[in-house]
């Protein structure tokens, strides 16, 4: 029932904000539909679609500043897994971007979502729209001026919310403003919508077992595990790490002399301080787990985690940084 409500919020409120109905003049880009929670600002059509079942996704939480290599990254961010929605809207002539904006601010609020950040031309940050629309992969490339919706935007608003329907986390990210181009699309605002569905990926597609387990330390000293989850930023096992769990107490009751070091590692997001205290409360999450819950004798097991010192990828890629986020087991 509450996910009925908040889906049937969503669709209304976002219509009804809008001063007056207004009729869509221009067809939306082929394949494409409004999310079922956040529908479209009346009047607006779509000029680009994009959903990937499962994916990573970094939210902006913070004006934008410069990086170490001249690009734009958000003060402060969340990063999140999931389902990912991105819809480009242009809308209609004669609204302004905080007229859309609130619409959309407000749809939310009412449907029960937090609003994280918000910020308006002053204060977003020098070239803000960088951080979601800069690089060609980051572009939805649907349509013939779906690529240069950000070219050179004015008047830029920018909202970041959460919420739940059921289990599932919901993150949006509003991003509104006037692309001052050439083309006649360039009186029109533009909306780049973005819907991240968290809820656990599927898993058991990769087991590492005991045996495996075993195989691996005996020949290295240590092996790396990827199938214990925590949410973006927790040390919380996630439910669904329990079959690898499982497969690290068979271990250790398969080898009693064996003492571990449980050994959290991170990719380089955030700081310093942050990543290594994230990644020793993560292994030492682990290890009392396996403690509580297995009956694995705590002086068999010793806890530490290393942040980002110790990569097996680089941290330039999503995939590189999921490599260095991991558990490892070392042989004491």
């Amino acid at each position: 029932m509450k996910a009925t409500r908040l889906i049937t919020m969503g669709l209304c409120l976002i219509l009804l904000c809008a001063p007056k109905a207004m009729a869509q003049d221009i067809e939306d880009s082929p394949g494409s539909s409004d999310h079922p929670l956040v529908t479209r600002y009346s009047g607006s059509f779509i000029d680009g679609y994009e959903v990937k079942d499962f994916d990573s996704y970094t939210l902006p939480l913070g004006p934008a500043i410069q990086d170490e290599s001249g690009g734009r990254v958000p003060a402060d961010e969340a990063r999140l897994e999931g389902k990912i929605t991105r819809i480009l809207y242009r809308g209609p002539e004669g609204r302004s971007t905080l007229e859309i904006l609130r619409n959309y601010e407000t749809a939310l609020e009412a449907a029960g979502f937090e609003t994280l950040f918000s910020c308006s031309p002053d204060d977003c940050g020098r070239l803000f729209h960088w951080i979601f629309y800069e690089e060609r992969e980051q572009r939805i490339l649907n349509t013939r001026t779906s690529g240069s919706a950000f070219d050179i935007p004015q008047e830029l608003r920018y909202l970041a919310a959460k919420g739940s329907v059921g289990d599932t986390t919901v993150h949006i990210s509003v991003l509104v403003a006037f692309d001052a181009g050439f083309s006649e699309l360039s009186k029109r605002p533009v909306t780049l919508l973005e819907i991240v569905e968290s809820e656990a990926m599927e898993t058991g597609m990769v087991t590492v077992n005991a045996e495996a387990m075993a195989e691996g330390i005996d020949a290295t000293g240590h092996i790396a595990i990827y199938g214990i989850y925590f949410d973006t930023d927790s040390a919380e096992i996630k439910p669904e790490s329990l079959p690898t769990l499982k497969e690290i107490s068979k271990l250790l009751q398969n080898r009693p002399d064996l003492e571990l070091l449980v050994v959290g590692h991170t990719d380089n997001q955030g700081t310093y301080d942050h990543n290594m205290d994230l990644s020793s409360r993560r292994a030492e999450a682990v290890a009392r787990a396996l403690v509580r819950e297995y009956g694995i004798s705590e002086i068999r097991l010793r806890a530490a985690g290393v942040g980002y010192l110790s990569p097996v990828a680089s941290n330039d890629t999503e995939p590189g940084r999921g490599m260095n986020r991991r558990v490892e087991l070392v042989k004491q």
